[in-house]
């Protein structure tokens, strides 16, 4: 049996519009499935063959196909949840990534703790810095352990005297 297209024909302004919002960084990931749904459908393919490729059942992508043409790009994003709101917003991290990009140019070194910090400081945000862990995680930052060592800036002219000091304090042989 084959599945006749959905026939979802965009404009240029749409085309444009879908691709920016595809490549954000903080798209959730349910927004992203239906961004991909309208993608493939205004690629020619049927809902069938969207659910087999993105791993859904054809009534989700129905759904969030539905969305798109009943209300846009705005109605593909995920209904407000309840509870608290976060603490944090998007222009904290941004503040906060420039922040390390100066810093790394100077060569400092941040932890997290002091990382969390420093947003309290200046910003006025208190996250728990396991919790900001995650969220640079998430912004794909990536770091490693310092060493425990100073050894690499030390003088070798320094190191040799103090060594020559050290030899002439021996008490044996």
């Amino acid at each position: 049996m084959v599945m006749k297209p959905l026939g979802l024909e965009l404009p240029t302004q749409q085309v444009a519009e879908l691709r920016r919002r595809l490549k954000c960084r903080d798209l959730v990931p349910n927004e992203r499935m239906r961004l991909d749904c309208v993608r493939l459908a205004a690629q020619g393919r049927s809902a069938p063959q969207i659910a087999s490729i993105l791993d859904k059942h054809v009534a989700t992508v129905r759904k969030a196909l539905h969305r798109f043409l009943d209300g846009g790009f705005e109605a593909l994003a995920d209904a407000a949840r309840p509870g608290r709101p976060p603490r944090w917003g998007r222009e904290d991290l941004d503040a906060l990534e420039a922040m390390l990009d100066e810093a790394a140019v100077r060569g400092e070194i941040w932890t997290l703790p002091a990382l969390a910090e420093w947003l309290r400081r200046e910003r006025g945000v208190v996250l728990d810095s396991s919790w900001l862990s995650v969220l640079l995680h998430r912004d794909g930052f990536r770091w490693k352990r310092t060493r425990d060592s100073v050894r690499h800036q030390a003088d070798p002219a320094l190191q040799a005297a103090a060594w020559a000091r050290l030899e002439g304090l021996r008490l044996y042989g």
